[in-house]
């Protein structure tokens, strides 16, 4: 039987931001969140809560956390702060992994 060699999966800066994107992407309520965000392409903090079911400062909290990874943007908006996907190649497979 041949013996196969196998590549070393080293663990680099990209490893580690890959496996930071899907720690982000698995939690219930951001799935919710990016479902709402890839359905209606933005959204105000108060909107995405009420759509979801959550408490504002819930939402604010997620939200911050993907701004931080780099999966959305933010504006403000008077006194609201609105949110945009940004979108890539991961984006574009998380949408149809979690939505459908």
């Amino acid at each position: 039987m041949p013996t196969t060699t196998y590549r070393k999966i080293v663990l680099d800066a990209d490893l580690v931001r890959r496996a930071r994107l899907l720690s982000i992407a698995g939690d219930e309520t951001r799935i919710r969140i990016f479902c709402f965000l890839f359905e209606y392409g933005e959204g105000c903090v108060s909107d995405i809560a009420e759509s979801i079911g959550a408490q504002l400062n819930t939402v604010s909290h997620h939200l911050r956390m993907m701004k931080d990874t780099g999966l959305v943007t933010s504006e403000r908006m008077g006194v609201q702060i609105c949110y945009r996907l940004v979108h890539d190649k991961f984006m574009d497979n998380l949408e149809k992994a979690i939505c459908g």
